[in-house]
């Protein structure tokens, strides 16, 4: 009778504990999906953010590019023999002083001979008994009239001067140049929208696959008449921390492939500044938070809307 006794008396208790144990596995268990899930949207959200920021860096960068570009052709001004030193100085003055002057170098004919010596492995004024090459002036023109239009004008003024023998430019060069500049400029635009459009589309589905896991936890709130605002706004809370963290994760990936670039590369450093990689390292960070934001939002009302046999359906 004694053990029936105790048997009855420890066997509720014994129950109690089993079902907390059960309900604290459970827990558990749905904690760690919950965190999976988080980690698998930081890293695809992450991913999709890196590939979006080198589209915009190179959006961005394309233009010093084009500029650096235009900056180094040169326009080669030939000066008669008879010109001095002096007077060939007093033009590189005068020519300073042009709209559309950059910088100029002056290559005496004594400088010229010694450089075409060193290329060719041979003096030509050895065997000719003179010094066959003129004096010249090297222009580098500002990007915005590195152009078939301006180099046009900009010659015809060059030679109307009595020191200057000739002017000679690339032509084709120049055009070509221009052409492929202008053809990757948009390509990289149309490419920076289809990313735009297919990393809206990833990252919806992979906050969409989290929101669906808690679709029933959405109905129950709405069945004690908690308010569609109160519903959406830890999942707005949950997309803007992972939009965060996945922002800040391929800020961090972009910048290490920049100083990777730097290392191996300096000179790239010419047409990076750091106004590109503030812009750049901005419009990740919004377009992280935009995004996610904007997924959990439209995702969460999509399940707020059904009725509750179409949540068993889906």
């Amino acid at each position: 009778m004694e053990l029936t006794k105790k048997k009855c008396t420890f066997a509720p208790e014994f129950e109690k504990i089993t079902y907390v144990r059960f309900m604290k596995r459970r827990r558990n268990n749905a904690g760690n999906r919950r965190g999976v899930q988080m980690v698998t949207l930081c890293i695809s959200t992450t991913m999709v953010l890196v590939l979006l920021g080198m589209v915009v860096f190179s959006v961005l960068t394309s233009h010093n590019l084009s500029q650096w570009v235009k900056e180094n052709l040169t326009v080669t001004v030939m000066l008669k023999d008879e010109v001095t030193v002096n007077e060939a100085k007093l033009l590189c003055r005068d020519l300073y002083h042009r709209p559309y002057s950059r910088n100029i170098d002056y290559i005496s004919r004594e400088q010229a001979l010694k450089e075409q010596s060193e290329a060719m492995g041979s003096d030509p004024s050895e065997f000719l008994g003179m010094n066959p090459f003129s004096a010249t002036l090297e222009l580098q023109m500002k990007s915005d009239y590195a152009n078939r239009d301006s180099l046009k004008w900009i010659a015809a003024e060059l030679k109307k001067n009595p020191k200057v023998a000739d002017v000679a430019y690339q032509v084709d060069l120049m055009d070509s140049v221009n052409r492929n500049l202008t053809k990757m400029n948009l390509l990289l635009l149309v490419i920076a929208g289809l990313l735009t459009f297919v990393s809206f589309a990833l990252i919806s589905n992979f906050v969409r696959l989290s929101v669906y896991s808690r679709r029933f936890l959405i109905h129950t709130m709405k069945l004690v008449g908690a308010s569609w605002g109160f519903i959406r706004r830890p999942f707005m809370k949950q997309g803007l921390v992972v939009g965060i963290i996945a922002a800040v994760l391929a800020i961090v990936v972009l910048g290490a492939c920049v100083y990777g670039l730097y290392y191996y590369e300096p000179n790239m450093m010419v047409v990076i500044t750091w106004r590109e990689l503030v812009i750049t390292a901005v419009a990740v960070l919004l377009f992280g938070i935009i995004i996610t934001s904007v997924s959990a939002y439209i995702s969460v009302n999509k399940f707020l809307r059904m009725t509750p046999g179409e949540l068993y359906k889906i």
